[in-house]
């Protein structure tokens, strides 16, 4: 991500970055699938989701909050929980651990939510991730909220891709905000157009060019001398 790339572009002259990239066409599927799995059919009201590693990088206390002042918000975590005591978690009712599903099973998950969450604690752990699920939610064409993850904020941010929120108040304003949105046809406008930048296959060629020309700079170098 491009943090990483800020914090390490001293060292080397041939550094690139790149961004979180995706398959887009994976997870746009979710924009069409009308039928939810089963264990989250049952799950009525507004779903507000999450999936990926629940670890020391989560804010429990994040979700726990918003969950107590907005009972009527159904919160849906997919993922294991990894390094922290799972004693710790929230258990409100409108907190639903549906544990680990396989990447194939995403899309099916994400056709049944209204808002997507990156509710990552700001830390040493989260200084330079460059979170994949935020192109994949967008991909699926689900509003999201993150907290100021740096690789969040640009370009999602700045974009107005994605909402940016530092406290549960801030959170809840934005999910109120984008739940009271009648038309997102112009957001998706400009989501789609942002990625059609990032597939995987596009990233892959890119790295391809920066080696190639570096490996032809080399070879010229070395039977100059």
């Amino acid at each position: 991500g491009h943090s990483l790339y800020e914090s390490k572009k001293q060292q080397h002259s041939n550094i690139h970055p790149f961004p979180s990239s995706i398959d887009k066409s994976h997870f746009a599927q979710a924009r069409k699938i009308k039928e939810q799995p089963a264990d989250q059919q049952h799950i009525v009201g507004k779903k507000l989701g999450f999936y990926g590693v629940i670890d020391e990088r989560f804010d429990i206390e994040l979700i726990g909050n918003m969950a107590t002042l907005r009972p009527d918000w159904q919160f849906v975590l997919i993922g294991p929980v990894v390094k922290i005591d799972e004693a710790t978690l929230p258990r409100n009712k409108n907190i639903h651990y549906l544990g680990q599903k396989s990447y194939k099973e995403l899309p099916g998950y994400l056709s049944g939510w209204d808002m997507a969450l990156i509710p990552f604690q700001l830390n040493e752990s989260t200084r330079f991730i460059s979170p994949t699920k935020t192109p994949e939610y967008l991909a699926a064409g689900i509003p999201v909220v993150s907290t100021p993850i740096r690789d969040v904020v640009k370009p999602y941010g700045i974009k107005k891709l994605v909402h940016i929120a530092s406290s549960c108040d801030e959170f809840i304003d934005a999910i109120e905000s984008e739940f009271s949105r009648t038309n997102t046809s112009e957001w998706l406008v400009e989501v789609d157009d942002f990625l059609k930048d990032i597939s995987w296959d596009q990233t892959f060629e890119t790295m391809v060019k920066h080696m190639n020309t570096t490996l032809s700079s080399n070879k010229k170098i070395s039977i100059a001398s």
